[in-house]
């Protein structure tokens, strides 16, 4: 199943280190089937933390092939890295040039570009990073499956 990744808003009032008290839009991504879901699961994700009110100002499909996550607390950025892949067309003989967009998790510029060469190793097709650059993407919330209630463990 491919993942369909959606990228949404949360606008809140947040407390600076200085103390004050500043109104603040950040993005998250959420893996989720449709745009309704992806509220609803931002909602769930994001009520833990929030002290105060907050609301999903906004909410947009966000378009990546794949996602290279970097485990430990160093790799806290995410980048989105454009990939130009290139294919001959066997009838004519002239170069084909796609893209894609990746998000990698690194902690800095060089850390991503390393994690996406490891990321794409298995790859069959040449590539060449068309660029890379820093999101302000603060987190990402993969899907997961609900578990039916009469499917869970009873505590004794």
């Amino acid at each position: 199943m491919m993942n369909e990744w959606f990228e949404c808003k949360i606008k809140y009032e947040k407390t600076m280190d200085n103390g004050q008290v500043k109104k603040v839009t950040e993005p998250y991504l959420v893996d989720a089937i449709n745009f309704t879901e992806a509220e609803k699961r931002i909602i769930e994700e994001m009520t833990p933390f929030m002290t105060g009110e907050f609301q999903v100002a906004d909410i947009k499909r966000a378009r990546y092939a794949e996602l290279f996550e970097t485990p430990g607390d160093e790799a806290d950025r995410w980048f989105k890295c454009k990939l130009t892949f290139v294919t001959l067309d066997e009838k004519s003989g002239a170069e084909k040039k796609t893209s894609q967009n990746v998000l990698v998790q690194a902690g800095d510029l060089r850390g991503a570009i390393k994690r996406l060469d490891e990321g794409m190793k298995g790859s069959m097709m040449d590539y060449v990073i068309s660029s890379v650059a820093e999101t302000p993407i603060m987190d990402v919330y993969h899907y997961q499956q609900a578990v039916p209630e009469h499917l869970k463990k009873v505590e004794d």
